[in-house]
C-alpha cells in the first residue's frame, strides 16, 4: 500500500526518475547542437546494444554472413545515460530521441529510419532476405514482428522498470508486470512447440527482434540485480520450446557479433563500442572498447 495520492494536475519531479532520471523529461527535441559522425559505408547507425539496438546490429550481421556486401554499415555508440540522443544531429534523424536511429546512405539521397521494428522492414525488403515476399508467410512475420513491438513495453517499461530500476520496490505494479509478461512467454513457449522458428520453418527478423527481448530474459541475461533474478523471478526454465529457441538462435555466429556491437557495459572482451569493419571483430583495440572519457 501506498499513500500517494494523485495530483489533480501532474507535474514534473525530475528527484522521483529513478536510475533513469537525468535522461528522461517529459519534452521532446533537442537539448545541445552536435552533429552525427558519418562513415565510409552506406548505413549509418547511431545506437546502444540494448535489446531495442541489438536488433538491427544482429540483422546487419546476418546479412553480411548471408553474402549481402551492399549490407556493410557504420555503427557509433549513441551513450544514452550521457544524453547523446539529445543532440541535434541525432533528434533530425530521429525526433523521438529513442535509440537506434539508421540513416541509409545507399541512395541518391539520404533516407532516415527510426523505430527499430522499421529498420528491419526497411533492411529485409531491400535485400531480400529474412522477410518472405508476399502472402501467409509474409503476414506471419508482420504479424509476430508487430507483436514484439507492441508487448515490449510491459517487459521493458513495465517489469523491467518496476522489479529492476525502479527506486523503491512495489507489489502491485511488479505483480501486474509480471503476470503479463509471463502471459506472453507463454505465448512464445506454446508457438514454438510445434515450429522451429515464431513465424514458421525459417528463421528471419520476428525472431531477431523477439529474441534481442524475450530470448535474453530466457536466458537469464537481463535485469539481473545484486538483489534480484528476473529469469528466477518468472521461472523462465519451465518454458522449453522458449528455452530451445532462445539457446539456438544465441549461438547463431551473426548473433554473437551483433550483440558486441555498440555495447559498452558488461565484459570488454563481448564490447566493440563502434564498429566501421568487419575486422573490427578481430583487431579490437582498448581505444575501440574503453568507456569514453
Amino acid at each position: 500500500m501506498t499513500d500517494y495520492t494523485p495530483p489533480a494536475v501532474w507535474t514534473w519531479d525530475s528527484e522521483s526518475g529513478g536510475q533513469f532520471a537525468n535522461i528522461n523529461r517529459p519534452i521532446a527535441g533537442p537539448t545541445h547542437d552536435k552533429e552525427l559522425p558519418v562513415g565510409s559505408h552506406p548505413f549509418q547507425l547511431y545506437s546502444l546494444a540494448t535489446p531495442n539496438g541489438i536488433k538491427v546490429t544482429i540483422l546487419f550481421e546476418e546479412l553480411l554472413a548471408a553474402g549481402h556486401s551492399g549490407a556493410e554499415y557504420d555503427a557509433w555508440l549513441i551513450d544514452i545515460r550521457n544524453g547523446d540522443q539529445f543532440s541535434s544531429g541525432f533528434v533530425a534523424v530521429n525526433p523521438n530521441s529513442k535509440i537506434p536511429a539508421l540513416v541509409d546512405r545507399s541512395g541518391p539521397e539520404p533516407v532516415r529510419l527510426f523505430e527499430s521494428g522499421a529498420m528491419l522492414i526497411h533492411l529485409a525488403e531491400k535485400f531480400g532476405a529474412f522477410f518472405p515476399a508476399s502472402g501467409a508467410a509474409r503476414a506471419e512475420t508482420l504479424s509476430w514482428l508487430m507483436w514484439q513491438m507492441g508487448s515490449a513495453p510491459f517487459l521493458g517499461g513495465g517489469f523491467g522498470h518496476f522489479f529492476a530500476y525502479a527506486p523503491e520496490k512495489y507489489e502491485y505494479p511488479i505483480n501486474r508486470y509480471a503476470m503479463e509478461v509471463k502471459r506472453q512467454l507463454d505465448v512464445l513457449d506454446r508457438q514454438l512447440a510445434d515450429q522451429e522458428y515464431i513465424a514458421g520453418g525459417d528463421y528471419g527478423i520476428a525472431d531477431m527482434a523477439i529474441w534481442a527481448w524475450y530470448g535474453l530474459v530466457a536466458l537469464g541475461q537481463v535485469y539481473v540485480t545484486p538483489d534480484y533474478d528476473a529469469a528466477t523471478f518468472l521461472g523462465v526454465g519451465g518454458y522449453a520450446n522458449l528455452q530451445r529457441w532462445a539457446k539456438a538462435i544465441a549461438e547463431r555466429p551473426a548473433v554473437k557479433r551483433g550483440r558486441m556491437v555498440n555495447r559498452a557495459t558488461g565484459d570488454p572482451a563481448e564490447q566493440l563500442r563502434e564498429r566501421h569493419d568487419a575486422s573490427d571483430f578481430d583487431t579490437r583495440t582498448w581505444d575501440k572498447i574503453k568507456p569514453a572519457d
